[in-house]
């Protein structure tokens, strides 16, 4: 790891103050000695270090990118690039839907280290559904942000030369871009050297593996996400990646940004929420079962219907770039509806693609979500696993069919009914 930049080091809860310090905005943000403040490292995901810096003033949360994949070691090296990569996308997060994002106080890219807002009392929404905690706006909010940033960030709103100029930037996120083009769309479907799955699902993964037609259809949709550069993507929109609390929520991670199709992000978010809703026979109480699983089946709706109506008010009020111009439409007496109506069509049957391909990979690939991996009971996690690979399935096949949040919600009741094992 010669190629590091100079004077690049890992940060640890003792060498942390002393680096902050020297940051007027941030040491003041914070308050008193340096010397004093409690440093906490929080974090658990794949690939970053994460601190919590405290004094009497207020608290940062401190991320930084090591030049490894932190869930596998040194054997897998990563550029500390992605720091820049996310700290870009924050930033045109912000802009495009204001208050979601945490902000920023500093960026160091030789360090590659964001300071950023500490969300408190903000919890992990993937931990609050396995709990059975509800979140008030959750749909709202997360179907606006999908929307705002899908629309904002392409050619129906940006001026060409900006978006053109920001495409080339994220272009660059080759790497990360690379562990999403083999980890969702490939890994899943061979006997990958960094896969594993619960062994009770052996005869469903050589199903899926021998599915000619099936991985056909996720070979197609691996060309729309690796081909069609049509907006600035969160790139790993899950429920991993949202902080709530009873009534607010925030959206974090855009490390994995890049340029693809509008229905990625709102695929893989949907995917996420129909796990949730899978695995919670192993989570809740016979009593409180049902209801929980509706409300997820509601929230996962309700996020479809924010989606569609921001994109559909967007699409009227601010759509200034060069796709679909009003010199072409309303300036002449002409609606644009039928237009609208096939773009969101479009977007909606690469989402339910994009939805069956995470809902494989978050179970046969490396990184599986807690949902399921925090079953105990390999038997029934394995049974509630196959449900959902078979209706992930069923939507890559079948995404042109599901024509609706409403067919979505019928599918998924149908299969938490069936059994594959």
């Amino acid at each position: 790891m010669s190629n590091l930049p100079a004077g690049y080091a890992p940060l640890t809860v003792e060498t942390l103050g002393a680096r902050l310090g020297g940051l007027k905005d941030v040491a003041s943000r914070i308050g008193g000695d340096p010397g004093t403040w409690d440093v906490r490292e929080v974090g658990d995901g794949n690939l970053n270090l994460v601190f919590i810096v405290s004094g009497p003033t207020g608290s940062v949360v401190v991320k930084q990118a090591l030049p490894y994949v932190r869930l596998v070691g040194d054997s897998w090296p990563l550029p500390l690039k992605r720091a820049f990569f996310e700290y870009h996308a924050l930033t045109r997060q912000a802009a495009r839907d204001p208050g979601v994002v945490p902000g920023v106080y500093h960026f160091d890219e030789a360090q590659a280290l964001i300071v950023m807002e500490f969300l408190t009392p903000h919890t992990i929404l993937r931990g609050r559904l396995i709990a059975g905690q509800k979140t008030g706006g959750l749909a709202d909010t997360l179907g606006r942000f999908a929307a705002r940033t899908a629309f904002r960030g392409s050619d129906l709103s940006l001026p060409t030369a900006e978006r053109k100029a920001d495409a080339a930037l994220f272009l660059a996120n080759v790497e990360l871009c690379d562990i999403t083009e083999g980890l969702v769309f490939t890994d899943p479907y061979f006997d990958a050297e960094r896969n594993h799955h619960t062994a009770g699902l052996n005869p469903v993964v050589a199903m899926l593996r021998s599915d000619v037609a099936m991985k056909t259809q996720v070979q197609h949709m691996l060309t729309r996400f690796a081909s069609n550069g049509e907006t600035m993507l969160h790139g790993d929109l899950h429920t991993g990646s949202v902080m709530c609390t009873g009534d607010d929520v925030k959206v974090i991670d855009p490390e994995f940004a890049c340029y693809g199709p509008m229905g990625f992000d709102l695929g893989m978010m949907l995917a996420n929420f129909l796990m949730a809703y899978f695995s919670q026979p192993a989570h809740r109480s016979a009593s409180d079962l049902k209801d929980f699983q509706d409300w997820i089946l509601l929230v996962t709706q309700d996020i479809c219907a924010a989606y569609t109506d921001e994109f559909t008010r967007l699409w009227h009020d601010e759509r200034t770039g060069i796709l679909y111009p009003r010199s072409l439409f309303e300036d002449q007496g002409h609606s644009s509806e039928a237009a609208l109506t096939q773009k969101l069509a479009a977007i909606w049957q690469d989402a339910m693609g994009f939805c069956g391909i995470e809902m494989h990979r978050r179970v046969l690939s490396l990184a599986h979500n807690a949902e399921f991996e925090t079953i105990e009971d390999e038997t029934l996690r394995a049974g509630l696993e196959a449900r959902n690979l078979m209706m992930g399935r069923d939507l890559i096949l079948n995404r042109a069919d599901t024509a609706d949040a409403g067919a979505l919600i019928a599918l998924a009741q149908s299969y938490n009914e069936r059994d594959f094992t």
